[in-house]
């Protein structure tokens, strides 16, 4: 098979080959207990397993975090890959031959919009770049970046494009390609102006940079005023393919370098990202102007367990290195922070002095965490005078009574009283008292794990909420419930949109002619919430019978909240219409209000 897709009935021959307890037990100790194995999710720090994985339903879910799929989407997930290379990674594993070209792999099963949204932003990629590198109207632009230190290998590289200063060139272009206006202003690439009702572009007079998935593909951009314009950078607005908090800049290139130096260099904006790449790093990544998000960590985590933090030097950039690096040391990472300068950012550091000095002085000298954090615990602080020492050292003693390597503990309390004329023999009591005093109030030990608060648990559900995941445990479970209830909905959406995304691609999956099987599901969705969600309303306690009775009453509690909320909006409209003293519109409101709450 010459292309990258997987006939079906080749993917039912490799799940049934395999025993997902077999494949997860490569990357994580389990332990039977009753029908199901436990043991420490791989997916977030913790202590207590809470990591499930079911033989019968050939599926796990972690009740912590909420990580949830079959074998396919585990190796996809543990090892960062795509479904297709997770599918050769299985497949060899049982030793069935998958002859697929590896050379173009990495699709993402997205909806149609979704698909489209991608397809808007990679043909307006290309043209971008086209306009800078390829136009007359494009040359200013380029002659500015040239002049700031971009090299030609990089423009290329990272795809750096140019916006003209036109007010609607990107809609003409866009439409002229069939796009519509209503997915374009989705996309966050034109706006609707309230005064003309017409759209413009979003992007005028910019340098534009891609910012990519972890597929590669483009979903948003951030442009960079020419001059002295505000803001200084104008980004796409979050949409159904781009969330700041989802998105490491240079993820998908960098990814490979990753995984070979078992290292990440993290950045605090793409700027600082493309330049430390013509400076040679190209295992480097940014965040996309959000502080460091769980999802960062756990996509990072699943490449390397290194991190070196570069951050800018002045108080906010190391505020935030601090505040990165104690996130990712509690999700168990080996840091080091680069420590800039000057008060300068990477950027600029490297366009002043060179790669050579930016590889060797400040990535080369990174600093260890505690190291960092004794500098970190010294700002703002006058060390000649006594009041301020005694608080530094207290809040020094305190980082090094968490470190559990002897040797380490030995090493700077060395440096301490070498620094302060202080006997070792004191600063080992010292630390004693510390140690001691954390202890009794049972937080001496570093953290190791964080609380996971997620949005699907912890707490009590309404009854639509209920409902809705009792119809879709059920509608899993049997193809014919599923078109029943489709029925009674008659036309009406779940309440929550995770729950109708589900059943939208559930009922897609047995259009298709799949029969029910959540494991095969599973693979179905592409969207790694929907899976953890599926994961754990499948581990739910249902009945095996589910009476057509049963039924209607979960289907009329969905529909009740539905005329609850409309009742609230009409309440809200009656208020507004006696406040404008329209006594005629505020009696016709509240007769609809009457009406509604019969229904109910």
């Amino acid at each position: 098979m010459s292309n990258t897709r997987i006939p079906e009935e080749k993917i039912s021959e490799i799940r049934a080959a395999v025993d997902i307890v077999d494949i997860i037990s490569e990357y994580v100790q389990l332990k039977k207990q009753g029908r199901n194995y436990f043991g420490l999710c791989p997916f977030h720090g913790e202590k207590s397993p809470s990591f499930s994985v079911s033989p019968d339903k050939q599926i796990f879910h972690c009740f912590g975090c909420g990580a949830g799929g079959n074998s396919f989407t585990f190796v996809m997930d543990i090892e960062g890959i795509s479904f297709i290379e997770a599918a050769k990674k299985v497949a060899d594993r049982a030793n069935i031959t998958l002859d697929i070209d590896m050379q173009n792999v990495g699709e993402k099963r997205q909806s149609p919009i979704e698909s489209s949204m991608v397809e808007a932003h990679d043909l307006l990629r290309k043209f971008y770049h086209h306009l800078l590198v390829n136009t007359k109207e494009g040359q200013d632009a380029l002659e500015y970046l040239q002049g700031r230190g971009f090299t030609e290998e990089a423009i290329n590289k990272f795809q750096i494009g140019y916006a003209l200063d036109s007010w609607d060139l990107v809609y003409k272009f866009l439409i002229k390609r069939g796009f519509s206006e209503d997915l374009l202003e989705k996309s966050g690439l034109i706006i609707k102006s309230d005064k003309t009702n017409s759209y413009f572009d979003r992007f005028r007079n910019r340098i534009m940079f891609p910012i990519t998935d972890h597929q590669g593909n483009t979903v948003a951009f951030s442009g960079r005023a020419m001059g002295d314009d505000n803001p200084k950078y104008l980004n796409s607005p979050e949409t159904a393919i781009f969330n700041k908090s989802r998105i490491l800049y240079n993820f998908q290139k960098a990814r490979p370098s990753i995984r070979k130096k078992e290292q990440v260099i993290l950045f605090e904006g793409f700027a600082d990202c493309i330049s430390a790449s013509t400076a040679g790093v190209d295992n480097g990544v940014a965040t996309m102007g959000t502080a460091l998000t769980d999802h960062h960590i756990q996509l990072l985590r699943r490449n390397t367990d290194t991190a070196v933090i570069c951050f800018d030097s002045d108080s906010a950039g190391l505020e935030a290195a601090n505040r990165a690096a104690g996130l990712l040391i509690d999700s168990g990472f080996t840091i080091k922070v680069a420590l800039m300068p000057d008060n300068m950012d990477p950027d600029d550091y490297i366009k002043k002095h060179g790669a050579d000095k930016f590889l060797h002085e400040v990535i080369g000298a990174s600093l260890t965490y505690t190291s960092f954090k004794m500098q970190f615990l010294r700002r703002g602080k006058n060390v000649n005078n006594e009041g301020d020492r005694i608080q530094y050292l207290e809040a020094v003693l305190k980082e090094i009574s968490k470190l559990s390597n002897a040797v380490e503990r030995d090493h700077y309390l060395r440096q301490i009283a070498s620094e302060f004329s202080l006997s070792l023999d004191a600063l080992e009591k010292q630390l004693k008292q510390i140690y001691f005093a954390g202890n009794k109030k049972g937080n001496a030990a570093p953290r190791t794990d964080r609380p996971v608060t997620l949005q699907y648990e912890k707490k009590l559900k309404p009854a639509h909420h209920n409902a809705e995941r009792t119809l879709i445990a059920h509608m899993l479970k049997h193809k014919d419930i599923a078109f029943k209830i489709q029925d009674l909905m008659d036309g009406h959406f779940f309440n929550l949109d995770e729950h109708q995304e589900i059943i939208t691609y559930l009922y897609a999956f047995y259009e298709e002619g799949h029969e029910s099987d959540t494991s095969r599901f599973l693979s179905f969705l592409a969207d790694v919430n929907l899976r953890k969600i599926v994961s754990d309303i499948e581990m739910m306690t249902i009945n095996d019978e589910f009476s057509d009775q049963e039924i209607r009453d979960c289907v009329n509690q969905v529909l009740k909240y539905q005329k609850m909320l409309m009742i609230k909006e009409k309440e809200a409209e009656r208020k507004k219409a006696e406040l404008q003293k329209d006594h005629l519109k505020a009696a016709k409101i509240a007769m609809e209000i009457i009406q509604l709450t019969k229904l109910l």
